[in-house]
C-alpha cells in the first residue's frame, strides 16, 4: 500500500476539511458558546429570526406562485451580495478597506513576538482600538480575573496602564490575540450568530491544540499560537464583509417593500438567508489567501507571521512545511477532528488517514488528547 503521509492531500483529505467548514459555515446546527458566551445578547433575536423565517417560508412553499416568488427573490439577493463580495475579493485592497482589519492591530501582534515587549510602545495602539482597550478594562475588573490576580482592593480599575500591568506581558501575548480574533469574526450579526460560534470554537481549539504541541516540542508558544489564531483572519474578513453587504441590502429590500405595501414581496425577502452556501465557496477559494496578502497590504510582508501564513497557504504537501507550520497544520487537523467527531460527521477511518496524513507521532495525540478544549486559560 502506498503512504499518503506528508505528500500532497488527497481528494478523500480535501474532502474531510471541507466537510468541516460546511458544517461551521452552512451547517445549521446551534451550539453554545464555550466559555465566554459569544454575542450572548444577540441569542433571542438570532432566535426570533430563525422561527419568523420559518414560519413565512412554510406558509410560502404551499403557494406555487408564492414560492416561485421567494424563489426569484432570494435568487436576485444572493445573486446582487454574491456579485458584491467577488469584486471586493479581486481586489484584496477592497476586502482590507471594508473589513475590521488594520496596521495597528497587526503591529501589535507583531510587537508581541518580542522577547522584551516595550509595554511603552503597546499602550498607545492599545488605547486607539476603543474595543481593545475596553475588552481589557472589562477582564481586569470582572470577578473571575480578580479572583486569580487579588488586587487587594474593590475598586475598579479605569487606567489602561494599570491594566496592563495587572495583566503581565506574558498573559497580554495570550489576551490580545485572542481580542483581535474576536473582533474579526462578524460579530453584532443575528444572521450569523450560529456560524460566528462555531467558527469561534474551531478557532479556540486549534489554539489550544497548538500550545500543547509548542510546549511538547519545545517551540515558542506565544508566535505559534498569534499564528494559529491569525490563520482564520482571511476568512474572518470574508464572514464579516459578506454579513455586512447581506444585511445592508436585505434591510433596504426590506424597507422598500414595506414602503410600496408589498406583502408578498417582503415575506420572499423576509424568508431569504445569508448566503451562506456560496460565502463556503469563497471562503475555501480566497480565505488562506488572504491570511497573508491582508498582511503584505499593511506593509508586514517581512514579519515572520506573515511569511509563515504565506508558506500554510502555498504549499502544497505537508513534508514541505517548516516545523512551525506543520505543528500549526496539525493542531488545526486535530481541531477539525474533534470538531467533526462531537458533530458525528467523520468516521473512525477517515479519523486514522488525517492522523497519518499529518503524521501525528502516538506521544502527540496522547498530549492533545489531554487538553480542556473547553476553555483557554487567558491569565
Amino acid at each position: 500500500m502506498i503512504s499518503i503521509a506528508g505528500s500532497v492531500k488527497s481528494g478523500e483529505i480535501l474532502a474531510i476539511e471541507r466537510r468541516l467548514y460546511q458544517q461551521l459555515i452552512v451547517g445549521k446546527q446551534k451550539t453554545r458558546s464555550m466559555f465566554d458566551e459569544f454575542d450572548a445578547d444577540l441569542e433571542p433575536d438570532a432566535n426570533k429570526l430563525d422561527v419568523e423565517r420559518d414560519a413565512i417560508y412554510d406558509r410560502m412553499t404551499k403557494q406555487i406562485q408564492a414560492r416561485e416568488l421567494f424563489e426569484a427573490v432570494s435568487t436576485q439577493l444572493t445573486n446582487t451580495v454574491c456579485s458584491s463580495m467577488e469584486n471586493q475579493l479581486a481586489s484584496p485592497a477592497q476586502a482590507l478597506e471594508f473589513s475590521q482589519v488594520n496596521e495597528q492591530q497587526i503591529l501589535m501582534l507583531d510587537l508581541l513576538q518580542s522577547k522584551s515587549l516595550d509595554l511603552n510602545r503597546l499602550r498607545p495602539l492599545i488605547s486607539n482600538q476603543s474595543w481593545l482597550a475596553r475588552d481589557l478594562l472589562n477582564m481586569v475588573n470582572s470577578p473571575s480575573f480578580r479572583n486569580k490576580a487579588p488586587q487587594g482592593s474593590d475598586v475598579k480599575v479605569t487606567d489602561i496602564k494599570l491594566v496592563l500591568n495587572y495583566i503581565g506581558v506574558e498573559n497580554l501575548r495570550k489576551v490580545i490575540p485572542y481580542f483581535c480574533l474576536r473582533n474579526w469574526l462578524p460579530g453584532g450579526h443575528a444572521n450569523l450568530l450560529w456560524t460566528n460560534r462555531k467558527l469561534w470554537r474551531y478557532s479556540i481549539v486549534s489554539a489550544i491544540a497548538v500550545l500543547a504541541l509548542a510546549r511538547l516540542h519545545g517551540r515558542n508558544p506565544s508566535f505559534l499560537y498569534t499564528a494559529t489564531l491569525l490563520n482564520q483572519l482571511g476568512t474572518s474578513v470574508i464572514l464579516s464583509n459578506s454579513a455586512r453587504l447581506f444585511e445592508k441590502t436585505w434591510g433596504t429590500w426590506l424597507r422598500e417593500a414595506s414602503s410600496t405595501r408589498d406583502k408578498e414581496v417582503y415575506d420572499a425577502v423576509m424568508a431569504s438567508e445569508y448566503p451562506a452556501s456560496e460565502v463556503l465557496e469563497q471562503v475555501l477559494a480566497h480565505g488562506e489567501t488572504l491570511n497573508w496578502k491582508l498582511l503584505h497590504l499593511l506593509d508586514f510582508n517581512k514579519s515572520k507571521l506573515a511569511r509563515l501564513q504565506f508558506e500554510l497557504d502555498q504549499t502544497m504537501a505537508f513534508n514541505d512545511l517548516s516545523f512551525d507550520a506543520k505543528l500549526i497544520a496539525k493542531a488545526r487537523c486535530y481541531a477539525k477532528v474533534l470538531l467533526l467527531e462531537e458533530m458525528r460527521q467523520i468516521e473512525p477511518q477517515e479519523k486514522k488517514r488525517m492522523f497519518d496524513y499529518y503524521e501525528f507521532s502516538e506521544q502527540e495525540l496522547l498530549r492533545l488528547k489531554g487538553q480542556n478544549y473547553r476553555k483557554l486559560d487567558l491569565v
